[in-house]
């Protein structure tokens, strides 16, 4: 292009479809990392004290079966509604007032019982937001575009830790703070209710390459399962992490420093995501990127295990935040490259999902057997080493490089 010129329309229209997805995106994060990895944890440790690892766990179990069915579900309806030519964004508008209506729910629980219930309910509206939010992405941004598409998803979690150490200073009812949630995510979701881009077709593959195709999404899919193990550990029990390396420090004090530490830490990932997800794309690689980011996130968990008080803990956890946040937001850009078929996107990455929600039987699972509240050291060392076998499993990829 010439200088000065003015942008061609195409590109015009990428950029925007580009910067709507990533805010969309970052809304639907907010919809639910300040919840469940600062608000849920304090709920439930006023409401089961010593019982409160149980309590976590059966309400993550039971939220990841529910956001597990819901997202392949909400996915294929929308494959349904773009094949019968009315389009994805009806259902990202559904999903996004179920996922406000939720809140209420969540507020209203005061029993174990109710509140496993109410973030079950919780899991399918913000489901209903998330599956047709990456369909859209999948079908109208371009493949030399999408690795950037998934570097400029890393704004997702910063903002929602942000909103985590705000909401957790706000002197509000939990009411007023799950509103302020809701109102947030709609002001981050509704421009792509408008903004738009044209399909992105893929290039016609053989019958030969979609099995190719088939084979690396699989190995895709187990990479990614098992690097996301440790975020959702990590996304529920952080908390309870930083209560085992600094006894004695108050639960509310704890929720605060823990709050700014997710802040800084997702942060700083956020322009490493970006600036390598736009060379990937400008490379036409993907691998190394993938490979390099996993390992650093392993090497953050065995620091976290040795960490013993607050600022070797927080360092720690800053060095697994960039590997494992430049893997996940790269990853996804990636994985969507090796589709089988168009029509089925929706639903293909439905299954994709699945690397998100089946992890947090995974990770709780390994936190309930290795780890007590005073101890997560065997925990992190063991979600080291598959974090670890999942940037190895990247290398396995046939169909792309």
């Amino acid at each position: 292009m010439e200088q000065g010129a003015a942008p061609r329309p195409l590109e015009t229209r990428v950029t925007r479809l580009l910067l709507a997805n990533g805010f969309a995106n970052a809304g639907g994060v907010i919809a639910f990392l300040p919840l469940l990895s600062l608000l849920l944890p304090v709920k439930i440790e006023a409401m089961a004290g010593d019982a409160r690892l149980d309590v976590l766990t059966a309400a993550v179990i039971v939220g990841a079966i529910a956001a597990s069915g819901s997202n392949i579900l909400f996915g294929w309806l929308s494959d349904v509604a773009l094949a019968r030519g009315h389009g994805r964004r009806t259902w990202l508008g559904a999903g996004l007032a179920a996922t406000a209506l939720s809140y209420a729910g969540v507020a209203a629980a005061t029993t174990p019982a109710a509140i496993v219930a109410a973030i079950a309910c919780f899991q399918v509206a913000v489901n209903a937001l998330l599956a047709p939010m990456f369909a859209i992405m999948a079908d109208e941004i371009p493949d030399a575009h999408k690795r950037t598409a998934g570097g400029l998803l890393a704004i997702g979690h910063p903002l929602g830790a942000a909103m985590s150490t705000v909401l957790v200073g706000l002197s509000v009812a939990e009411e007023g703070r799950l509103a302020v949630i809701a109102g947030v995510v709609a002001l981050f979701v509704v421009p792509l209710l408008f903004v738009r881009g044209a399909m992105a077709e893929p290039a016609p593959e053989s019958s030969a390459q979609r099995q190719l195709l088939r084979g690396d999404l699989v190995i895709a899919w187990t990479s990614r399962l098992l690097v996301q193990a440790a975020s959702a550990m990590l996304s529920y029990y952080l908390v309870y992490y930083f209560e085992s390396i600094a006894p004695g420090t108050a639960p509310h004090v704890v929720a605060q420093r823990v709050g700014t530490i997710l802040t800084i830490s997702l942060f700083i990932p956020l322009p490493i995501a970006i600036l390598l997800g736009r060379w990937s794309d400008r490379a036409r690689r993907g691998k190394p990127f993938l490979l390099g980011s996993a390992l650093v996130a392993a090497a953050g968990l065995v620091a976290m295990a040795l960490a013993r008080d607050w600022v070797g803990g927080a360092a720690a956890f800053a060095l697994y935040s960039i590997g494992a946040q430049v893997f996940l937001s790269i990853q996804i850009g990636f994985a969507m490259q090796l589709l089988p078929d168009a029509r089925h996107r929706g639903r293909d990455l439905g299954l994709m999902n699945l690397t998100n929600t089946l992890p947090q039987f995974l990770g709780p699972g390994m936190a309930w057997l290795l780890a007590t509240p005073h101890d997560f050291d065997g925990a992190l060392l063991a979600l080291a080493g598959f974090t670890g076998v999942g940037a190895v499993m990247i290398l396995a990829v046939r169909g792309r490089r």
